[in-house]
């Protein structure tokens, strides 16, 4: 198939893009790496009267350290992010997510704010920016704000993005000292859509005991889910820790049901990795002391 009929347009400053979001507005979509959107178009999933290319907007594609965040525009691609240093060094996370995102040819294209945007309940990069406690800045005619990425994502391919509304940057609060994070997936095979992804970020203090320990879990349910594990403080993370957090964090999460898992299946592999992501964490939180 081959998408429907629709008018093009490719804007060249912001303000353009978002005045054809608010006249527009459901009936158009926005394109920047068209990673997911073209073969949404092709299958005709999507069939908007409108599509506004961004791609010229340069202004999106800056990625600026800005204590206590690192911000990042909508339309950096998924490969400079990759190699960017700030973003080895104040972003881990995000870092050991990137290598997951589709192939190498879909990172050349595909943006950080276009997975935002499209929201699937198994991207790596959504999961990561929850887990992060992140944010989202949205832009329209009507002003800008910034929403908290956990309050963004909805549900599958759901946002809190209004229809003119467009994702302009996205707020990775940067890691601190004693502060360790670690991303890990399961997938049939590598590119493919995580069947359960996990995302730590684990707090050591300075006896080096755990303090906090935050597990994000994608893939699992409709969107990123994030269980916060208070009650860990001073934990020292040996083995038989590590399994009793994994269970009890992948215990209280949502599981659904499709043709490459089981919900009983998903529970217990979101356990199994997030026993190993936490693990993971500590040494990377400890070498970083």
């Amino acid at each position: 198939m081959k998408a429907a009929p629709f008018a093009y347009l490719r804007p060249d400053t912001l303000a353009e893009a978002l005045a054809a979001l608010a006249e527009h507005g459901d009936d158009a979509r926005v394109i920047a790496g068209g990673q997911s959107l073209g073969a949404m178009l092709n299958m005709r999933i999507v069939t908007p009267k409108v599509l506004i290319d961004i791609n010229r907007l340069s202004d999106l594609s800056s990625i600026d350290l800005d204590d206590p965040s690192l911000v990042t525009g909508a339309t950096v691609r998924q490969s400079d992010a990759m190699a960017d240093e700030r973003i080895r060094t104040h972003l881990p996370l995000l870092a050991q997510a990137l290598p997951h995102v589709g192939h190498y040819q879909t990172r050349n294209r595909g943006t950080l704010g276009g997975s935002i945007a499209h929201a699937d309940p198994s991207a790596e990069i959504p999961l990561s920016l929850a887990t992060l406690y992140g944010e989202v800045e949205l832009q329209s005619k009507r002003g800008r704000r910034r929403i908290k990425a956990r309050e963004f994502f909805q549900s599958a391919l759901a946002t809190a993005c209004a229809p003119d509304e467009l994702v302009t940057a996205l707020f990775w609060p940067v890691r601190r000292a004693r502060h360790g994070q670690a991303f890990i997936e399961f997938a049939i095979r590598e590119g493919d859509y995580a069947i359960v992804a996990v995302a730590c970020v684990l707090d050591i203090d300075a006896d080096g005991a755990a303090s906090a320990v935050r597990l994000g879990f994608g893939g699992c349910g409709e969107a990123p889910q994030i269980v916060e594990m208070s009650d860990v403080a001073k934990t020292r993370l040996d083995e038989s820790a590590v399994q009793t957090i994994a269970r009890d964090a992948a215990g209280r999460i949502e599981c659904r049901s499709d043709l490459l898992a089981t919900a009983p299946y998903r529970r217990q592999l979101a356990a199994v990795l997030a026993g190993k992501a936490i693990v993971l964490a500590y040494a990377e939180g400890q070498a970083h002391a």
